[in-house]
C-alpha cells in the first residue's frame, strides 16, 4: 500500500470498516428472512420478498434519500435512536455503513434463500420427530447444509457494500475521513484537475478487493459443499 497516499489509504480503510460492519450487521436478519421466505407461507410473503428486493432495482439515490428522511437526525427514527442509544447515522461513517448493508441485503437474502431451498425438508421434519426444536434443528441441521450459500451470499454482499456508492452519498455526503470510501474518493478525484492517477489507483484497488471476494467466495463456497456431501 505503500504507492497510497494517506488520503487514498484512510478511503480504503474506511470503506473495509463501512463493508465489514454493514455484511456483519446484516448477516443474521439476512438467514433470518432467507429462512422466512423459504420455508413459510404467509399473507404478505410476495410484498415482503418485494420490500427485500426493492433496493435492487430503485435507483441507489432513491434509497439514500429515503434514508435521510427515516434516520436522518430531525426524522424521527434517527431522533430517537440518537436520543436513546447516542446513534447518528446521517453524515457518519455509521450511515455509511447502513446504507451499504442495505444495498448488500439482498444478495445476501438471495443466496442463503436458495441454498435452503435446496435442503430436503424431510432431513428437518426427521430432527424435529426426535425431539429437537426448531431453534436446534435449524443449528445442527439446516446450518450446517446451507453453509456454501451463506458464505457465497455473505462475500457478495461485502463486495457490494464496498462498491456503494449512489445510497452512500445521499444519505451521508461525502466526507474525507469520515464518509469518503472508496467509491466516493475516486469520484471525488475525478472532480479536479490532476486527480486521475489517485482515481486510477483506487480503481485498481476496487477491482482487486471485488475479483477477490468473489474468487474466495467460489472456493469456500465449493469447499463447504464437499465437506457437507462428505466427498
Amino acid at each position: 500500500m505503500q504507492f497510497l497516499s494517506p488520503e487514498e489509504w484512510t478511503a480504503v480503510a474506511l470503506s473495509l470498516r463501512v463493508a465489514f460492519w454493514a455484511t456483519l450487521l446484516a448477516l443474521p436478519l439476512a438467514i433470518a428472512v432467507a429462512w422466512w421466505l423459504a420455508r413459510r407461507e404467509f399473507w404478505g410473503k410476495q410484498l415482503l420478498n418485494g420490500l427485500v428486493h426493492l433496493p435492487l432495482i430503485l435507483p441507489p439515490v432513491v434509497t439514500g434519500y429515503l434514508l435521510l428522511l427515516t434516520f436522518g437526525r430531525r426524522a424521527p427514527a434517527g431522533a430517537w435512536l440518537e436520543e436513546t442509544f447516542g446513534l447518528i447515522f446521517a453524515f457518519r461513517w455509521t450511515g455509511a455503513a447502513l446504507a451499504a448493508g442495505i444495498m448488500g441485503f439482498p444478495l445476501m437474502v438471495r443466496a442463503i434463500r436458495l441454498a435452503i431451498e435446496a435442503v430436503d425438508p424431510k432431513l428437518e421434519e426427521a430432527a424435529s420427530t426426535l425431539g429437537a426444536s426448531r431453534a436446534w434443528v435449524f443449528v445442527t441441521v439446516t446450518l450446517p447444509l446451507i453453509l456454501p450459500g451463506v458464505i457465497a451470499g455473505t462475500l457478495l454482499g461485502f463486495a457490494k457494500a464496498m462498491g456503494e456508492f449512489g445510497a452512500t452519498i445521499t444519505f451521508v455526503s461525502n466526507i474525507p475521513g469520515e464518509t469518503q470510501t472508496l467509491p466516493s474518493a475516486i469520484y471525488a478525484f475525478l472532480q479536479v484537475p490532476g486527480g486521475e492517477a489517485s482515481a486510477l489507483r483506487l480503481v485498481v484497488i476496487s477491482v482487486v478487493i471485488a475479483m477477490t471476494a468473489l474468487l474466495l467466495s467460489e472456493t469456500l463456497a465449493r469447499r463447504a459443499a464437499k465437506r457437507v456431501s462428505g466427498r
